[in-house]
């Protein structure tokens, strides 16, 4: 069984990481820590590093890697999303 899991969530708003070690929440960042942006929506590199710092361990010591969803089913909501505004158009005042 896995005991050393990162959690990775990018590509939408609010890139975050998180480090699991047997069973116990380790370390967990967003990556606006460490940009300076809100609402960073980039791979979460920084939070990575900050995770595996706090556990001492490499990324080549870590035994699964969890992406909380596609980006391209995510954009793919998105756009049914805008598309369903889009059609009753923008009222202008």
């Amino acid at each position: 069984m896995p005991n050393r899991i990162l959690g990775i969530s990018a590509y939408y708003h609010d890139s975050a990481a998180c480090l699991v070690v047997d069973d116990r929440v380790v370390a967990a960042a967003q990556e606006e820590r460490f940009t300076r942006k809100k609402h960073d929506a980039s791979f979460p590199s920084h939070a990575v590093a900050y995770c595996l710092k706090q556990a001492g361990l490499t990324i080549g010591e870590i035994d699964l890697v969890g992406f909380y969803e596609k980006p391209l089913v995510k954009f793919g909501r998105l756009l049914e999303s805008y598309l369903a505004v889009a059609r009753a158009g923008c009222a202008r005042t």
